[in-house]
């Protein structure tokens, strides 16, 4: 069983803009498990980069509750939180610039944050050298920034990140600005860190293709979880010529996205299926055999009724409830009876 180590209930952060208050997460329910490689999508506005930096301690939350590997991070002090973010998480930003010092090489930029945590001796090149031959940067280290690629860069901010042994690291947009091959060698990287050293990792993205590189893809509408992409692995038996004989088993990766139900038994709907059927405010649910339908609601009709001999249209509706009799108690009785000796 997988041990959990993130763990978000109620989570709510509401900011104060003017005299409005925006809510950016509303109720949220996320949980991560250690060593678990997580991507998280979602539209502008969503919520997403709220709940990332809630996680990785930049920001606190209104209400809720949320843990990362045993930390209260709603409770802790603002000192304990400074060291949290400094020791425990590893930040990789869309711009590798924001990571990375221009004027220092490789090796000196994945030295400079153990420099500033207090690390002496060789043991800090040490652990530079080996964190950039992990992202594949072994014959690079001692190139400054504009001798190095984009991808090349992101790759030294991830090295950076991991160089005060966090447990947690946090990806906002690490392929937002390189092509398609380098953006998968980044994702590669991330699985033979998360694989291999045991980092527990999420990464905000807008790449529909994110779900091939990760565990799983969480999708955050409204502040709160909508959706999973899960992946399944479906085995096929292959002959030498490709066909399905049974001489060989292949696996073929698909992927389900998956609707979130929260502990009230609310879902989020795509809003592309709302429009389809032109399901507006409301909708009727029914019970199936396969499971539950979610139809339109059904709009008042008119019918022909007899209004003095002569045909008009009036809206159909249900048969009024018939009155009940109110009960008479001895109260009232002895009321009445004194009403009506007076009169």
């Amino acid at each position: 069983m997988s041990e959990e180590f993130i763990l978000c209930e109620g989570l709510v952060k509401i900011y104060q803009v003017a005299d409005l208050e925006m809510v950016a997460l509303q109720g949220l329910h996320f949980t991560v498990d250690k060593g678990e490689l997580v991507g998280i999508v979602g539209a502008s506005g969503s919520g997403k980069s709220t709940l990332m930096n809630i996680l990785g301690g930049l920001d606190r939350p209104t209400a809720g509750r949320v843990r990362v590997g045993g930390n209260d991070l709603l409770k802790m002090p603002d000192r304990q939180l400074n060291k949290y973010r400094r020791e425990e998480v590893g930040f990789v930003w869309q711009q590798s610039t924001r990571n990375l010092v221009p004027y220092l090489n490789a090796v000196q930029n994945v030295i400079l944050p153990m420099t500033l945590a207090g690390l002496t001796g060789l043991q800090k090149k040490r652990r530079a050298e080996e964190l950039l031959e992990i992202v594949g940067l072994a014959d690079r280290m001692h190139h400054h920034l504009p001798e190095l690629s984009g991808g090349e860069q992101q790759r030294v901010a991830i090295a950076v990140a991991l160089a005060n042994h966090p447990s947690l690291l946090l990806a906002d947009e690490p392929t937002g600005e390189v092509d398609s091959e380098t953006a998968k060698t980044i994702y590669r990287t991330f699985q033979t860190l998360t694989r291999e050293l045991g980092f527990t990792t999420l990464i905000v993205s807008h790449d529909p293709g994110i779900a091939r590189h990760v565990d799983r893809v969480v999708a955050i509408r409204d502040g709160m979880l909508a959706s999973e992409t899960i992946r399944q692995s479906v085995s096929t038996e292959m002959n030498a010529n490709g066909d399905a004989t049974g001489a060989e088993e292949a696996h073929e990766d698909q992927y389900a996205e998956l609707v979130v139900l929260d502990r009230a038994g609310r879902v989020h709907v795509p809003q592309e299926y709302l429009e389809h059927f032109d399901i507006r405010g409301r909708a009727q649910l029914e019970i199936t055999e396969d499971g539950i339908l979610i139809r339109p609601a059904v709009q008042t009709q008119t019918a022909q009724v007899k209004v003095n001999g002569d045909s008009a249209d009036a809206s159909k509706r249900l048969p009024p409830r018939p009155q009940q009799p109110v009960p008479e108690t001895k109260g009232v009785r002895k009321l009445l009876g004194r009403f009506s000796r007076k009169k």
